[in-house]
């Protein structure tokens, strides 16, 4: 994987194969951050990272200048390396070992952007436990948006607070904002 733009682009980030990740593509990367440059300024907001794995979606805004950055992962081996490639980055990411959905279920940190990147074969009742727990527990600030990547074969669409999604072959971002 590479980070596209900001400071680091270009830098190539090579994550041991023992994590139990599947990163998402540079193509469907690139467009995302496209698409959320039209709508932040990346040196003004906040993001948490759930499932954050290699950490890839974090490298990528804080290359863009963002300062305030969380991840959230289970996996020790990736809290570790998230931990490792930001600081040689120099990149100014905390990380929290943690289940995601107990993390949601008792956090009060408010952010710009959540983004979360759950495994594929999540059942349709835990993606939905995601928008869920988010909303319910006011984790967006004011204008925030909430993503949520999966695959084609999940729809989200029915779901509170879904806004439109965009699919970049197999991958698919679901927006979701406060209404």
């Amino acid at each position: 994987m590479r980070i596209i733009s900001g400071q680091y682009k270009s830098r190539k980030i090579i994550a041991p194969k023992s994590l139990p990740v599947r990163p998402t593509t540079d193509m469907a990367k690139e467009s995302l951050f496209n698409i959320i440059n039209n709508l932040f300024y990346f040196d003004d907001i906040s993001v948490l990272d759930l499932f954050a794995g290699t950490g890839n979606i974090s490298y990528e805004f804080a290359s863009r200048g963002t300062e305030n950055i969380t991840c959230v992962d289970q996996d020790y081996g990736c809290i570790k390396f998230i931990n490792e490639t930001s600081k040689s980055f120099n990149m100014s990411i905390q990380t929290i070992k943690s289940d995601v959905f107990k993390f949601l279920e008792k956090s009060t940190l408010q952010t710009n952007i959540i983004f979360a990147d759950p495994p594929y074969d999540f059942s349709d009742e835990l993606f939905a436990k995601i928008p869920e727990l988010v909303f319910t527990n006011n984790l967006l600030l004011e204008n925030g948006l909430l993503i949520v990547e999966h695959s084609k074969h999940t729809d989200l669409s029915q779901l509170p607070n879904y806004s439109y999604s965009k699919s970049y072959g197999g991958n698919v971002f679901s927006f979701f904002e406060i209404t």
